[in-house]
């Protein structure tokens, strides 16, 4: 696949072309994701946002801590969360976002269907378009991944043989990012979260961010768990550094919400493809060497 010549720098298009080669994503959400990494905003206003936002987070952290009680403002991180996305962030990269909501779901609903345990519940966030993250979406994303594993808990299960594997949930339907909309700014996916990450510090109790911020940690079970369901070993590759089990309050969130999207798709295009059976699993040197052709 041949990457799109947007803002084409000659010294680095082949880079790009090599990452479109290689990269375990549906193509044409890889399409998206190369024109938004190209994108203006993103070479040149996201390294000057990137820190300023993580002190002004940080900031809003601390002040959250020191208010009493459990002050929040869900109705209006909804608002402004919605204005933004469409007046400030590319239709590009508010698609990638809406998508991302819906990918999440369909692992889980994978996870829970597949597993055959009882009290799994099969979520249901799946938004079709900007205004769908104003009903407290980014809430109930969060939620839910809690929701599903905790129900899992430490319970087994058996894999499930390939052919077994119930993928009839692994479906995103169109995703109205309102191109139309007149934009003032058009801003790349990771530009957008680190602004969008100072109004939810804000607005949520600071129980409530900390609970979003570790449920990113949940990518490790989250991950493991595919692994287990299907046999195979690529799965566990994709998940953050470093351990689950410890509160990280360093943890760069905007930088780490853009990885999780990216493993999540990662997971979902693998599934859609097939994974490989044991007995390819087995005949291969390495992890990377059993991904499907």
């Amino acid at each position: 696949m041949k990457c799109p010549a947007v803002g084409g720098d000659p010294a680095t298009d082949g880079i790009w072309d090599e990452l479109a080669a290689r990269e375990p994503i549906d193509p044409a959400t890889l399409r998206l994701v190369l024109a938004d990494q190209r994108s203006a905003s993103r070479r040149w206003l996201y390294p000057v946002l990137r820190p300023v936002c993580n002190a002004l987070v940080a900031l809003a952290v601390v002040a959250r801590r020191l208010v009493p009680g459990r002050l929040t403002a869900h109705g209006l991180m909804d608002a402004l969360c919605v204005w933004f996305l469409r007046r400030c962030v590319s239709p590009v990269a508010g698609e990638l976002l809406v998508r991302h909501f819906v990918v999440e779901t369909n692992l889980l609903v994978f996870v829970a269907r597949n597993t055959g345990l009882p009290g799994v519940p099969e979520v249901t966030l799946r938004p079709a378009g900007l205004r769908r993250l104003g009903d407290r979406a980014v809430i109930e994303h969060d939620v839910n991944v809690y929701e599903v594993l905790g129900a899992l808990g430490r319970r087994e299960f058996s894999p499930v043989r390939p052919e077994a594997l119930d993928t009839t949930m692994l479906t995103v339907g169109p995703v109205d990012a309102e191109p139309g909309t007149r934009r003032l700014l058009r801003l790349d996916i990771q530009s957008a979260l680190c602004l969008m990450n100072i109004p939810f510090a804000l607005c949520l109790s600071a129980a409530q961010y900390r609970r979003a911020v570790h449920s990113l940690r949940l990518d490790t079970h989250l991950m493991a768990v595919l692994s287990d369901l299907t046999g195979d070993p690529v799965f566990r590759t994709w998940s953050p550094p470093g351990v689950a089990v410890r509160v990280d309050s360093r943890l760069e969130v905007p930088r780490a919400v853009y990885e999780h999207a990216v493993f999540c798709e990662y997971a979902h295009e693998r599934l859609l493809r097939g994974t490989p059976s044991p007995a390819t699993v087995r005949r291969v040197a390495g992890v990377e060497e059993s991904q499907p052709v």
